[in-house]
């Protein structure tokens, strides 16, 4: 199995961790590099880097199965998660996973006043209840790569009249996903969707949500550059008003990375990711470990191997130490040959 895009990708190690962070691609290197010298020139790149905002909102826009009009561009999960937050009353239960990234539970866990259950990933959809408010999860853990069953969470979030917030990081970009079917979803995009970091996305419904754009600044008004000065007098009508400042370099190489994830289509990654992943999960197991069970997922997770991390990056083979695990991951730009060097290095 070849890689999907090989042109647009020459690593110098076998790198297997997409779940820290992922690969750019040369065309997003390249646009970077030509605004950076425009900007070391001093040329003006402003209408060039807001063109760049819009076109990547409406590529993941796209990429996740919603109108662009309900996606902000921000920066970071824990920004988006914090504005949820305070959006919730005095008392709200939110029910998270143990062991969740923490961007997407501490901003919920510093409000003293909400009730946060914090239960097994496997029991949330059994422990949403008639109080429950917002069930804040994610798609793909970060820890070991188990999937949430966000089919079951939703449809017990919405008989207890819950709203659902689903962190999309270690998701987006290979697990087909449908963000319409969620109140809220968060992404940082450089893991794999190979942004570079500085970019995230936050989808809202069609009504906003009810959230309270506690951080907008000129760029969530509907007329941005009429909005510069004092009390913004109008807000976005969109999912724009929870907008960030950009961090415009990272979104000039977003649209082009965001690109690339559509052309190549997310079943097709995904196929490749998880073929590449059981490989190793199977080459794994005979080598006499047993990885934790995360079945379909291109993360892979492995007790007791967490240590040789440091070992193989000294022998080029790039892989991450996550919880006292081995964790591996497999994204586009991976070949059979990369499995079978991360074996035969954890063999000998």
């Amino acid at each position: 199995m070849e890689s999907l895009a090989g042109a647009e990708f020459a690593p110098h190690t076998t790198y297997l961790t997409t779940a820290s962070s992922g690969l750019i691609p040369a065309r997003s290197a390249a646009a970077v590099k030509a605004v950076l010298d425009s900007s070391a020139a001093g040329q003006p790149i402003a209408d060039v880097s807001f063109e760049a905002v819009e076109a990547s909102r409406a590529a993941y826009a796209r990429i996740v199965g919603v109108p662009a009009r309900r996606v902000a561009a921000g920066s970071s999960v824990a920004v988006y998660a914090g504005m949820i937050a305070t959006s919730l009353p005095s008392g709200a239960e939110v029910l998270v996973a143990d062991g969740d990234f923490s961007s997407l539970v501490n901003p919920f866990a510093v409000r003293r006043d909400l009730k946060l259950r914090i239960v097994p990933l496997e029991e949330i959809a059994e422990a949403v209840r008639p109080g429950t408010a917002l069930v804040a999860v994610s798609a793909v853990q970060s820890a070991d790569g188990r999937i949430a069953d966000l089919p079951a969470i939703r449809e017990a979030a919405r008989a207890h009249g819950a709203r659902t917030l689903v962190d999309l990081s270690q998701a987006a970009g290979w697990f087909p996903a449908n963000a319409a079917e969620d109140d809220y979803t968060v992404c940082v995009a450089y893991k794999w969707l190979m942004c570079p970091r500085g970019a995230a996305f936050l989808t809202v419904p069609d009504d906003l949500g009810e959230l309270t754009p506690v951080f907008a600044g000129w760029v969530a008004g509907e007329q941005p550059w009429d909005s510069c000065y004092g009390p913004v007098a109008e807000l976005a009508h969109s999912a724009r008003r929870f907008d960030e400042s950009p961090s415009v370099y990272a979104y000039v190489a977003a649209r082009h990375s965001l690109g690339l994830v559509e052309e190549l289509g997310t079943e097709a990654i995904a196929a490749h990711d998880r073929a590449l992943a059981d490989r190793f999960r199977d080459g794994v197991i005979a080598l006499g470990h047993r990885p934790v069970a995360a079945p379909g997922s291109a993360i892979v997770s492995v007790p007791g191997l967490g240590d040789a991390a440091p070992r193989l990056a000294e022998a080029e083979v790039q892989v991450s130490a996550r919880a006292g695990n081995l964790r591996a991951s497999f994204h586009l730009y991976n070949t059979v040959a990369d499995v079978d060097r991360l074996l035969e290095r954890l063999s000998g």
